[in-house]
C-alpha cells in the first residue's frame, strides 16, 4: 500500500469568464497518510479553488481543464475522484474525505439543535444505525471534540464561536474519514480559542490517524501545526518543504516575503520568530 492517501497531478482549473481566469495551474501535490499538509498563500491565489476542485464541489463558470486526483483507500483500492459518478461522489464525500468549510462556524442551521444536525450525518450515510446508536455516536463525538454531550440539545446560538467550530469538526470526523480538508478553520476566532482548536486538531489527528490539508493565508499558523507546507501563488505551487525547511531555508522570494509579513511579539521588528505564538 502506498504511503500517499491522495495524489493530485497536473491539476488545472479555469473560470470561463471574459477574459478567462486561470485559477489553478498544473498543480501537483501528494498527501501522505496521517500528515498535516499546510497550503499557504494570499487571498485569491487559488487555494480554495484547488481543494473544491479535487472534491468536485466547483460550480459554473469553473471548469477543470486537466489533471487527476487519485485517492488511495486504506483497503488498497485506488479511485480517480474526477471520474466518479454523482452517486459514487455522494458516498465518497464525508466518508473518505470530509471538509470543514471556510466560515463553517456560521454554517450550522440556527433553528435546529446541535444533536439533530450531527444525527443527519449518520442518518444519511449510516442507514443501518438505529436511533439509539446514532445518539450515542453523536454524544461521543461531542465529547471527543471537547464540547460535551450535555450540549446535544443546544441550539447554535447558545454556543460560543469556538464551540460551534468544534461541532463542525465533529461533523467532519463523524464517519472516520481518511482525509480532512480544513479551509481557514480558525478565521474570526480570537488567538486563545484558535490555539485550543489547533491543539485539538493535532490531538485528533494523532488519535484517529487521518491526514489533513490545512488551508490558510497565515504562514505563521502553518509553521506551528504542519508537517509539510506548500506555498501557492497565482494558481501555482511555488515551493514545497517541511515546516523547518520553509522556515529556515526558504527558496522562493514569495515565501521569504510571507515569512517577514508577520510581526513578532518576541523578536526584532520585521522578523518572525517561529513559536512566538505560544507566548
Amino acid at each position: 500500500m502506498t504511503d500517499d492517501v491522495l495524489d493530485i497531478d497536473n491539476f488545472s482549473v479555469v473560470y470561463d469568464t471574459e477574459p478567462p481566469v486561470k485559477a489553478v495551474q498544473n498543480v501537483t501535490l501528494h498527501l501522505k497518510r496521517g500528515e498535516i499538509l499546510g497550503l499557504a498563500g494570499e487571498s485569491g491565489c487559488g487555494k480554495t479553488t484547488l481543494v473544491y476542485g479535487i472534491q468536485r464541489l466547483l460550480k459554473d463558470p469553473a471548469i477543470i481543464t486537466s489533471g487527476s486526483a487519485i485517492f488511495h483507500d486504506a483497503d488498497g483500492h485506488d479511485v480517480n475522484i474526477l471520474q466518479m459518478t454523482d452517486g459514487e461522489l455522494r458516498s465518497f464525500r464525508w466518508d473518505k474525505i470530509s471538509m470543514v468549510f471556510q466560515g463553517a462556524m456560521n454554517a450550522l442551521n440556527p433553528v435546529v439543535r446541535i444533536g439533530s444536525q450531527l444525527d443527519d450525518v449518520f442518518r444519511t450515510h449510516r442507514r443501518d444505525m438505529n436511533k439509539a446508536q446514532r445518539r450515542a455516536a453523536c454524544e461521543e463525538l461531542l465529547e471527543i471534540v471537547g464540547v460535551g454531550k450535555q450540549r446535544f440539545r443546544s441550539y447554535p446560538h447558545e454556543l460560543s464561536g469556538g464551540m460551534r467550530q468544534r461541532v463542525m469538526i465533529a461533523m467532519a470526523l463523524a464517519l472516520k474519514p481518511q482525509v480532512m480538508v480544513m479551509d481557514e478553520p480558525t478565521t474570526a476566532l480570537d488567538v486563545l480559542v484558535e490555539k485550543q482548536i489547533l491543539k485539538k486538531i493535532r490531538e485528533l489527528r494523532q488519535e484517529f490517524g487521518f491526514a489533513v490539508i490545512f488551508i490558510t493565508h497565515d504562514l505563521q499558523l502553518l509553521l506551528e501545526i504542519s508537517d509539510r507546507i506548500a506555498i501557492m501563488k497565482a494558481g501555482r505551487i511555488v515551493e514545497m518543504g517541511t515546516a523547518d525547511e520553509i522556515y529556515h531555508h526558504p527558496k522562493h522570494d514569495y515565501t521569504k516575503k510571507l515569512l517577514t509579513s508577520f510581526p513578532s511579539l518576541t523578536g526584532s521588528r520585521g522578523g518572525f520568530v517561529r513559536g512566538g505564538g505560544d507566548h
